[in-house]
């Protein structure tokens, strides 16, 4: 596909009067997260994130605008008990019994099986990187081009009858001989909420009106109504570890989008009263992700999905960022614990993951949004040097925020 004027990736942003709706006066350029606190004596930090990920932003788009719209329905499950439309996937630490070859899979905690199924995982995966590079590229150019192509996409995913999938995750993360689905399986849908903030960054910019943007909003909201009310969604609500913080983070990010206040006042409230008190011990570590047999990655994961219900949720009157227990448990705390491991992971005292160690960490975008909110240049910094766009199959599954110019910009 051919940009309308080659040239307009090199010129300043011909649609900057839209892009000025959303990020004012610096188009991608981070100055203090605005409902983060800070100690005063510390001096304001700018960050001009579409600077310097413009060039990773433009080659990834530039690459995408060649990728053609591919949904799950290119992917039939055979194992599912759905249909062609309703997204599908396999636990990924079940195994086939060697005691029982034909029986029900059991459970190897931290082992991915490489042969069960996660065609559809990995489409969506494939959304979770097109459409939030097309956006960001859209972002920092200006080029609606980009924003064209992201919106066939989306059409393909949630719009159009013979592609669209479901919203719903009955069958996500299955176990063969025993469940068809479980409430478990919604954490693999984190992989929408870029898509999301992409979606509403587009909308807010006047490029997606009309019919497109009342069947997408639409969408979400059935999708945010089956989270908050099906079964599944309340198990996957009530569960205190990593999976309780991405059902918080996905119904604040599609509430955002469909402009649900109730919810966003639920999942601030929920953050406070439940993440918090359950997940981060009084030194800021995550005992029950240490307790599993990849510390370090679920330490990692999960510090990255609150420092995002932070950055999502945060106001100047209620700033989650600030919010501790009087124990002193908080965000601060879980940042100043768990940032030396990321600057050194040799220094990591606690058992290295079964798998993937040497993956991680990549650029954390806890670290940037930390960063922002406590005004520590050095978090930031560190953000700096790591890698933006993991390769690794296991890595993309655990970074489901690769395009910060997309939350930062003002």
């Amino acid at each position: 596909m051919m940009h309308k004027n080659p040239e307009s990736r090199f010129q300043k942003p011909a649609s900057k009067s839209r892009l000025m709706k959303i990020y004012g006066s610096f188009l991608g350029m981070a100055v203090l997260f605005s409902g983060g606190g800070c100690r005063r004596s510390q001096p304001v930090i700018e960050v001009d994130v579409a600077r310097i990920d413009r060039g990773r932003i433009v080659e990834a788009a530039d690459k995408y605008l060649n990728e053609a719209p591919l949904t799950i329905t290119a992917f039939p499950a055979v194992r599912s008990a759905g249909g062609l439309h309703e997204f599908y996937s396999e636990g990924d630490y079940w195994w086939p019994n060697p005691d029982d070859p034909d029986g029900p899979y059991i459970r190897r905690d931290g082992m991915s099986n490489p042969d069960n199924f996660d065609a559809h995982r990995r489409v969506m995966v494939r959304l979770s990187l097109i459409v939030p590079a097309l956006t960001a590229a859209y972002v920092v150019t200006g080029d609606e081009t980009y924003a064209t192509h992201a919106m066939a996409h989306l059409r393909a995913w949630f719009l159009d009858d013979e592609t669209r999938m479901k919203s719903h995750l009955l069958y996500g993360q299955a176990i063969k001989g025993r469940v068809t689905g479980r409430g478990v399986g919604i954490i693999d849908t984190i992989h929408l909420i870029e898509v999301a903030r992409s979606i509403k960054i587009l909308a807010e910019a006047g490029i997606i009106e009309g019919q497109d943007l009342e069947g997408l909003k639409g969408w979400f909201a059935e999708y945010l109504r089956w989270m908050t009310t099906h079964e599944y969604g309340i198990d996957e609500r009530d569960r205190t570890n990593n999976h309780g913080s991405c059902w918080v983070l996905q119904v604040s990010a599609f509430a955002q989008l469909v402009g649900d206040e109730e919810t966003l006042t639920y999942c601030r409230e929920r953050f406070k009263t439940v993440l918090v008190p359950n997940q981060i011990a009084e030194e800021g570590s995550f005992p029950l992700e240490l307790a599993r047999t990849k510390p370090y990655s679920y330490s990692l994961f999960n510090l990255d999905i609150l420092a995002a219900i932070c950055q999502v949720l945060s106001t100047s009157e209620d700033n989650l960022w600030e919010f501790s227990l009087p124990n002193g448990a908080g965000m601060r705390k879980a940042m100043e614990f768990m940032v030396p491991y990321i600057a050194d992971k040799a220094s990591w005292p606690y058992p290295p993951d079964v798998m993937y160690f040497d993956k991680y960490p990549i650029r954390q975008i806890s670290l940037l949004f930390g960063g922002l909110a406590y005004r520590e240049a050095g978090y930031i910094d560190l953000w700096g040097t790591l890698n933006p766009d993991p390769e690794e199959r296991e890595a993309l599954r655990n970074f489901p925020l690769r395009q910060p110019v997309l939350w930062v910009g003002g």
